[in-house]
């Protein structure tokens, strides 16, 4: 397995399945204050105002943690054994997913007024494009 693999597969664990997996929980109360920790910290000030207590919000973190656990696992397939036998159709993949996600969800968190959210978006960013411009410098041509 490349780093290019090993780096996206760590990306979407962390990233994607990671964090799924957290929004998804705090659908559930007593699994909340993690998330709900990190929803007041991003919408700043932190000052425990912003909770996951209403059935909306909760419904949205099951939502919102199914799609992002779900691409997450098709981040990390997609990194395996597709990316080492066609990186030149699996990588433009991943990447216009990676860029489709990071330009609405900061849009949106501007609108939402959680500029904070961005730092956040970069380090995201960050985790996927590394390992995917390390691999297209290595790959042979």
């Amino acid at each position: 397995m490349t780093s290019e693999q090993k780096g996206l597969r760590f990306a979407a664990a962390v990233a994607l399945i990671g964090f799924g997996l957290a929004c998804a929980l705090a659908a559930y109360p007593p699994l909340s204050p993690p998330t709900a920790l990190l929803i007041d910290a991003v919408l700043w000030p932190f000052d425990g105002a912003q909770t996951l207590a209403s059935s909306e919000a909760r419904l949205l973190a099951a939502i919102l943690g199914g799609i992002t656990f779900g691409w997450g696992v098709m981040i990390w397939q997609l990194a395996g054994a597709p990316l080492a036998r066609d990186p030149e159709t699996i990588r433009p993949i991943i990447l216009t997913a990676i860029l489709a996600w990071f330009g609405l969800d900061s849009f949106a968190s501007l609108l939402a007024g959680a500029p904070i959210n961005l730092a956040a978006n970069l380090v995201f960013l960050a985790l996927f494009l590394v390992p995917m411009l390390r691999g297209r410098r290595t790959q042979p041509a």
